[in-house]
């Protein structure tokens, strides 16, 4: 499954977004899904999960109070609230289908599609 993210933005330190996530072409509603970003020279990093129902949620200890995952299945798309924006925060993020090892640790299942920027000034 392979989903893109939109809603990225040049934003003030303090600010907020919301991203956004869909697929074409497949239901979303079989999966847990999550969001991902990758900063200039760091490893792409797991920020947030939620399963099928919506009801479940993991976050990264780096993003948890600030940021807030959700999912519509209605519309077959998930969401990221970013609120409290920081200079750090300042990557691209991406959406995927997910799944987890049991201990916390998500991975992204089949390949990653197109992220959207967030830049974030201080």
């Amino acid at each position: 499954v392979q989903l893109q993210a939109s809603g990225g933005g040049l934003v003030q330190t303090g600010d907020s977004l919301r991203l956004s996530c869909a697929a074409s072409g497949h239901t979303l509603v079989d999966y847990s899904l999550g969001w991902f970003r990758e900063a200039p020279g760091k490893a792409r990093e797991f920020l947030a999960a939620v399963d099928w129902s919506g009801g479940v949620t993991h976050y990264a200890e780096s993003v948890k109070g600030r940021f807030t995952i959700s999912r519509d299945n209605a519309k077959n798309a998930i969401y990221l609230q970013l609120n409290s924006l920081k200079p750090e925060d300042t990557a691209v993020y991406y959406c995927a289908a997910v799944d987890s090892d049991g201990t916390g640790t998500y991975f992204a299942l089949g390949s990653w599609g197109q992220g959207t920027q967030v830049t974030v000034s201080s």
